[in-house]
């Protein structure tokens, strides 16, 4: 039989998609539509394997669906600007926008050899002007809608990449692209009032039934709601200052006070500005960042005052007043009291400055002494030592009664607080979005006129320069308005704002009047499947709820608040690592081994080399595939097989040469299928086959429930499935009437994940009617459900009817809606379970 030629066939099939605009969203009314969004890449150089297995996951679908007969929107674009290439630009005497462009070339040119479904007629780039005239559109309109403020405010300061990061930019109090510990600066920045749809982001998680519950809980942690009490402690000794406001969520442990902690910024710190000691120790506090992760890895440090707070309960306790460094200005009212026997940072800082501290709370199955020594006490328990609360149930008792006694007695009110703040959006750095804002003579704010949008960044400039470049081009930043001498702002837009409404921008890219076209938005609006990295549950997805939010402020034309109605996080693509003696990375192509146990460098034979966990791909560790010699090496086809055939796409997939191989091997097995298949057929016909008949529909049903639950894995194996069947249905050499109609079937079913080998069996078999995906008859279904054996410990306790192939987790939810092992579950402890699909499941309780 003739080899598969996938070079050739691939080309052949891509040129004809790019020719023929295949994948142009031509929009039919009589049509449902489908818009399918993968989050767009940033043009680093080259593609990698994450990119291959996001896309090929939304190529899938989006495949799928336009054979259904939907109307899809399958777009791609460029998260072009950021700081990666102005260092890029500075390292290798480049210009960003060159750098950037080049890239794109690369990677657009890698992804068509995909065979994507993609269409680039609506493709964008964030760095274009076309593209960022609008985004500074945008900002104009929600400055007018008082949703954009500008504040002086302490800032995460990455003293490497010299720029202010967002908190969730920060990492372990590392710069999250430098890797450099964050300093807290004081600057004038710019902000989106996020924080203002606190309460909305939060209820309408509510809403997104198709997002994952881990996400959910992410953003939910995120933004924080707590229910607290503000709670003022008089304070002696000083004539101006009467008293000190606190924020607390966990008033019932006032009796454990023993310090107060305010920050550096705080309203008090003007009577100790004149303190040599105190400006040395205000200098010392902008060495520890601003987010929680970098304040919790600081080193704590105080400044003790003369000032003494009182216990509002107990006006016999007065406790010392410190400056602390890990108390910021702008979360709750910029002070906090320290009860260190239940608060470990509090316990520290207690430990530090030899202060008292005081268990209030012990755990139920303690007795009356229990007492915190080693570390602090935070769990559940009963409130002691705590005179008239003593006894009450912690939290669920104690917090509400202690906020009614303070609110009763005038000492403090109940309050909600959010751990949500503002977005600060500026950016000291040259390859960004310019901020469309002036100053006049008096530094007062001046929007630019829309009429001269876009504010272009400055061509061809020095960016080698300390700080940010745009400072340095004064022609650029001089600039009349109104018949006032302005000048420009210099600080560009953070690159999420690009990310947070592109999928707004793909409706109608080539919109040259406004941001999108409201009829276009009405249409395709929600997208109906997000696909993007978990990483990003936090950063660019409560971004993106917020500018739909933001957008739809004061508006009547558009309803959507919620951008992405169906949320897929695909899990990373990981292969082993490899380090030499000193501690170096080495890439899989730099080692060899003759004995696969012992490995040395190519370069250095004598230099061994160990073998480290599987752990994602990154450029840091070495540890990367480059799909461009892969997909030269086995073709595109087989690199989508394989990207998808491991293990559940939310899961990690684990990168081998042999399973590689593998994929390989089976697209030139299929081949030579079809070829045989197409032999027989060519023949005099026999009577139909209903085994054939049952196979083809149980496993229409068997990929549709599949393609619904994202398991595509499970298709792979049906594909093998169907491999193997044909193999032997075929091995006599009988035309069977439905032979060609039911492989005909399955090539459709192919399609999406191998299309280019499927085009091409489907031209070679001269089949004439368009793509349709196959419907199910039912009369050659088995029976649906299977019976399940229920055991506990090994003992049968029930039985349960279910629908076949039930995944774990589906089937132990019926089970708990049914309560059929509730008794046995209330009475001890679930150690493991034991699941054998379509038979048993047995719980091993303890």
């Amino acid at each position: 039989m003739e080899r598969y030629n996938f070079k050739l066939i691939e080309n052949k099939w891509q040129k004809f998609w790019q020719t023929n605009q295949s994948f142009k969203s031509l929009v039919d009314p009589k049509k449902e539509k489908f818009y399918c969004l993968e989050m767009f890449p940033y043009p680093s150089g080259k593609i990698h394997m994450g990119h291959v297995r996001n896309y090929t996951i939304g190529d899938v679908l989006s495949r799928y669906k336009s054979i259904c007969g939907y109307n899809v929107l399958h777009p791609m674009g460029w998260d072009s600007f950021g700081m990666p290439a102005e260092n890029a630009a500075k390292q290798n005497n480049l210009d960003p926008k060159e750098w950037t462009e080049n890239n794109i070339d690369t990677m657009k040119v890698q992804l068509k050899q995909l065979g994507l479904s993609i269409d680039w007629d609506r493709e964008i780039s964030t760095c274009s002007p076309d593209y960022y005239k609008h985004q500074q559109e945008l900002f104009l309109d929600l400055l007018d809608k008082d949703l954009v403020y500008r504040k002086e405010s302490y800032v995460n300061w990455d003293p490497v990449d010299k720029t202010v990061l967002a908190n969730e930019q920060v990492i372990d109090g590392k710069g999250w692209r430098s890797g450099a510990l964050v300093e807290r600066k004081k600057l004038n920045q710019w902000f989106f009032k996020i924080s203002v749809f606190s309460e909305e982001l939060l209820n309408d998680l509510e809403l997104l039934d198709e997002w994952p519950e881990k996400v959910k809980t992410m953003q939910k942690n995120w933004i924080g709601k707590s229910f607290g009490c503000e709670v003022d402690f008089k304070i002696e000794g000083s004539k101006e200052i009467e008293k000190i406001r606190c924020y607390t969520t966990r008033p019932d442990t006032l009796f454990g006070l023993s310090f107060l902690a305010v920050s550096v910024d705080h309203p008090i710190s003007k009577y100790f500005e004149k303190s040599d000691e105190f400006k040395i120790f205000k200098n010392e506090c902008s060495k520890t960042g601003t987010t929680e992760e970098s304040i919790a890895q600081a080193t704590k440090i105080g400044f003790k005052t003369n000032l003494l707070a009182i216990n509002p309960l107990d006006k016999t306790k007065k406790v010392p007043v410190f400056f602390a460094n890990f108390v910021l200005m702008d979360y709750g009212l910029g002070a906090v009291f320290g009860c260190p026997a239940h608060d470990q940072r509090d316990f520290d800082f207690a430990k530090k400055y030899n202060l008292e501290i005081k268990t209030v709370v012990k755990p139920n199955d303690a007795s009356d002494e229990f007492l915190v020594e080693n570390e602090s006490y935070s769990g559940s328990g009963t409130l002691i030592n705590s005179k008239f609360f003593n006894g009450l149930k912690v939290p669920d008792e104690s917090v509400n009664e202690a906020i009614k006694f303070l609110e009763k007695e005038k000492l403090g009110n109940k309050k909600i607080n959010y751990r949500l703040k503002d977005w600060g959006i500026s950016r000291q750095r040259y390859w960004g979005c310019p901020i469309p804002i002036a100053y006049d003579e008096n530094n007062n704010i001046k929007k630019i006129p829309k009429s001269d949008l876009p504010v272009k960044l400055p061509e061809n400039i020095d960016i080698n320069t300390n700080g940010n470049p745009l400072d340095n081009q004064i022609e650029w930043k001089n600039v009349v308005i109104d018949g006032h001498k302005c000048v420009r702002e210099t600080d560009t837009l953070d690159t999420f704002v690009d990310s947070s409404w592109y999928f707004l921008r793909f409706c109608s890219s080539k919109n040259l009047e406004s941001p999108f076209d409201n009829s276009e938005i009405k249409y395709w609006m929600p997208v109906d499947q997000y696909i993007g990295g978990v990483e990003h549950a936090i950063l660019h997805l409560l971004y993106s709820r917020f500018f739909m939010r933001a957008i739809n402020l004061n508006q009547s034309d558009i309803k959507i608040k919620e951008p992405f109605k169906g949320l897929f996080t695909q899990g990373m693509v990981c292969h082993e690592t490899y380090k030499d003696e000193e501690g170096k990375w080495h890439s899989p192509d730099e080692i060899f081994s003759n004995d696969g146990k012992n490995y040395f460098l190519k370069e250095n034979t004598s230099k061994k080399i160990t073998i480290g966990p599987s752990e994602s791909m990154s450029k840091s560790k070495k540890n990367t595939i480059d799909p461009q010699n892969i997909i030269n090496k086995y073709g595109a086809d087989a690199v989508r097989f394989f990207i998808l055939a491991d293990s559940p796409p939310e899961r990690d997939v684990q990168w081998s040469e042999e399973g590689m191989q593998s994929s390989y091997k089976f697209i030139q097995k299929f081949w030579v299928l079809s070829e045989e298949i197409l032999k027989i057929t060519n023949q005099n016909l026999d009577k139909e086959n209903d085994d054939l008949k049952k196979f083809t529909n149980e496993i229409i049903n068997k990929i549709n429930i599949a393609l619904e639950k994202f398991r595509y894995n499970v298709i792979i194996a049906s594909f093998h499935e169907a491999y193997s069947f044909y193999k032997k249905i075929i091995s006599d050499k009988v035309n069977f009437a439905n032979l060609k109609s039911d492989f005909q079937k399955l090539l459709i079913m192919m399609q999406p994940f191998i299309p280019h080998i499927t085009n091409e069996c489907y031209e070679k078999f001269k089949f004439e009617d368009q793509l349709k995906w196959p419907q199910v008859n039912k009369d050659y279904l088995s029976d649906d459900n299977s019976k399940i054996i229920i055991q506990v410990n090994g003992k049968k306790r029930s039985l349960i009817s279910t629908k076949k192939d039930l995944e774990e987790n589906e089937i132990i939810n019926e089970i708990n809606e049914k309560g059929l092992i509730k008794k046995y579950l209330d009475n001890g402890k679930l150690v493991k379970t034991i699941y054998i699909k379509n038979r048993i499941i047995n719980f091993i309780i303890k």
